[in-house]
């Protein structure tokens, strides 16, 4: 976790200090770094997409059964569906979940996480905005390249079409971008946290990572995913909610203080989930 905190804390301070407009940043790292970091993993040596197809449907599980079993807990609480169920579906497996598992197991399980980013990442651009807004189209959402790159990268896997170093080089530096500013990007929004919409945000960091794991757990007897897939399945599984989402609150104007914090403090809250879960899943 301390490669992880020390450069969320200098995205922390410098945001404290000068007051960054972080806007343009995370959309090129959205727009350019990220779809190029997927780029380069998916078309690398070591990425083989045939190993990965139960992980891909244990992602999709963890996305809709964190939606399903935290629907209760905003009815009892009278909490809007469409402010505190995404959150609780969305894992941070950007900003925290790439890193982390490159720090827990090496830069081997780079590609496991790459897919469950791809596909969780995938069903909060397609079904998880039109939980915000129903009136969004479907052609806006297919533009995305964070939707259009994997399509292209999956489309050279099946071809068995190597692109060339020319191509491959200068798309690998701007990848080994993405995660750095991601996690200092992370550290800027914990900045601005506020402190009215607290309860929420405790109670959401609590529910995510608590329904990722139960879901995890109750489909590996079903899928026996290979150890060293199910390991980084349970890290991704009690990820705190990604900071995509509050962005995505904000454009939709879907109360995005309530969103800010239920990320804000979930994220805080994985300083201590996340050590507490390592030892029990590291090799």
């Amino acid at each position: 976790m301390l490669p992880v905190v020390a450069i969320a804390m200098v995205g922390l301070v410098y945001a404290r200090r000068y007051d960054p407009d972080m806007g343009t940043a995370n959309r090129i790292n959205l727009q350019v770094f990220l779809p190029a970091l997927i780029f380069s993993v998916m078309t690398g040596k070591e990425f083989q997409i045939i190993h990965f197809p139960w992980l891909a449907l244990a992602a999709v599980a963890i996305y809709f059964g964190s939606g399903v079993l935290a629907w209760p807990v905003a009815r009892i609480l009278g909490y809007s569906n469409r402010t505190f169920i995404p959150p609780m579906m969305m894992k941070n497996c950007g900003n925290l979940g790439l890193p982390l598992a490159i720090f827990a197991f090496g830069p081997e399980a780079l590609p496991a996480a790459i897919v469950l980013f791809i596909v969780t990442n995938s069903l909060h651009f397609s079904f998880g905005v039109y939980m915000m807004d129903h009136r969004i189209h479907l052609l806006e959402l297919l533009k995305s390249p964070l939707v259009v790159v994997p399509i292209i990268a999956l489309g050279l896997l099946l071809l068995e079409i190597k692109p060339p170093p020319l191509v491959v080089i200068p798309i690998q530096m701007l990848g080994e971008v993405s995660i750095p500013l991601m996690l200092f990007s992370l550290g800027a929004r914990l900045a601005y946290l506020e402190r009215p919409d607290w309860k929420m945000g405790v109670i959401g960091g609590v529910v995510c990572p608590l329904t990722g794991l139960l879901i995890a757990l109750a489909v590996q007897p079903l899928l026996h995913l290979p150890v060293e897939q199910f390991r980084v399945l349970l890290l991704f599984s009690v990820l705190p909610p990604a900071v995509l989402v509050y962005l995505l609150a904000e454009r939709f104007d879907q109360e995005p203080q309530k969103v800010s914090a239920i990320v804000g403090f979930g994220n805080i809250g994985a300083l201590i989930t996340i050590p507490a879960v390592l030892p029990f899943i590291l090799p």
